[in-house]
C-alpha cells in the first residue's frame, strides 16, 4: 500500500501548497483521493501514469476537493484515453462537472460514469477481488463522505517443500492456495495446513476529511491500519474548528486512540500556520503513532 500525498492543505491554493488531493495505491489498484486545484500538475510532478487512475473519490462538493476535476477529465479527454472512468461523490457532482463540459463541447471519448451519493450511513461503493471500498460519513457543512478501502483477504501461500516432498502434482495448486485440503493417491487426506503459509496480511486505509469532531465514525474505522485524519486548527484556535466544523490535531488524535488505528496521518491544515511540526506535537500528547502529511511525501505501508 502507497499513499501519495498530492496536496493536504485547506481553502486557497498557494505557491508553495496544494489543496486536497492524494494517490492511494493498493492491489495494483490507483484510486485518486479528492481532486484540489492543481491536482493534474501535481500527479505529473509525481510522475503519475494517467491512464491507471480509473476511480476517483470525491468527499464534498467544496472547491478545494474538487475545483481539479473538470480540467482533469478534460485533459484525460485531449489525451485520447480509452479506459472508462468512475467518479465517487455527492449528488450534484453529475450535473456541476457536466455543465462545464457541455457549455465548453468538451465531450468525453470515453465512458464517464458517475455513482452520486446520499447515504448517511456508511455503504460499499465499490468492490471486486481484491479490494472494497466503504463511504465514511462525516460532519461537515455540506454533504460529506471520507472513504474506507480495505484489502481482501487473498490467497494462501504454497509450502513448496512439504509440496514435494508428499509428490503433489501442480494441478491441486489453486485447490490448496484455496484453503482446500487434499486427498493423495493413497487415500490420506493433507490438512492444507501443512502445506501452506498464512496469505499476507490485508492492510486498510481510512481517509477523514473534512469534519468537525464526530466519534460516530470511531466504530466504521475501528482498526484501520492507517487513518488520514483533517487537524485544520492547532488548539489555540479551537474556537474555529467548532465555527466552522473542522478538527484540531488533538481531535484528530482522539479519534486514532478511540479507533485503535495503528497508524495517524495528519493533514488539511489551515495556511495561518508557520510550521506543520506544532501539529504532530500537540497530536502526540494523546496518540504516539503520529505522521504529518505535506505535499509530495509518499508514504510505503
Amino acid at each position: 500500500m502507497k499513499l501519495t500525498i498530492l496536496g493536504c492543505y485547506a481553502a486557497t491554493p498557494r505557491t508553495i501548497t496544494n489543496p486536497t488531493s492524494q494517490l492511494l495505491e493498493i492491489r495494483n489498484r490507483m484510486f485518486l483521493i479528492d481532486c484540489g486545484e492543481g491536482t493534474q500538475v501535481q500527479l505529473r510532478k509525481n510522475k503519475i501514469k494517467f491512464s491507471k487512475i480509473n476511480h476517483i473519490f470525491i468527499s464534498h462538493l467544496h472547491g478545494d476537493h474538487f475545483f481539479g476535476l473538470v480540467g482533469l477529465v478534460s485533459t484525460f479527454m485531449l489525451l485520447n484515453r480509452a479506459n472508462d472512468l468512475h467518479i465517487y461523490g455527492p449528488k450534484g457532482i453529475k450535473e456541476v462537472i457536466l455543465l462545464q463540459l457541455r457549455l465548453s463541447n468538451s465531450w468525453t471519448n470515453f465512458g464517464l460514469y458517475f455513482h452520486e451519493l446520499e447515504s448517511k450511513i456508511s455503504e460499499v461503493i465499490f468492490e471486486d477481488e481484491k479490494v472494497i471500498v466503504k463511504t465514511i460519513p462525516l460532519k461537515h457543512r455540506v454533504y460529506t463522505n471520507g472513504f474506507l478501502f480495505q484489502e481482501k483477504i487473498g490467497d494462501r501461500k504454497l509450502n513448496i517443500d512439504a509440496i514435494k516432498k508428499l509428490e503433489i502434482e501442480a494441478c491441486y495448486y489453486q485447490k490448496i492456495k484455496n484453503g482446500k485440503n487434499i486427498t493423495l493417491n493413497d487415500g490420506s487426506i493433507v490438512d492444507n495446513v501443512l502445506v501452506t503459509f498464512d496469505p499476507i496480511p490485508v492492510k486498510s486505509y481510512a481517509f477523514c476529511s473534512d469534519t468537525a469532531y464526530d466519534e460516530t465514525i470511531v466504530s466504521t474505522i475501528r482498526n484501520a491500519d492507517i487513518l488520514y485524519h483533517e487537524s485544520t486548527f492547532l488548539e489555540s484556535e479551537h474556537h474555529l474548528s467548532e465555527k466552522t466544523m473542522h478538527c484540531t490535531a488533538i481531535e484528530a488524535a482522539t479519534i486514532a486512540l478511540k479507533a485503535n488505528v495503528k497508524q495517524l496521518i495528519l493533514g488539511h491544515y489551515s495556511t495561518r500556520y508557520e510550521s506543520i511540526t506544532h501539529f504532530r506535537e500537540e497530536a502526540e500528547t494523546v496518540f504516539p503513532n503520529v505522521l504529518l502529511a505535506d505535499d509530495g511525501v509518499c508514504f510505503d505501508f
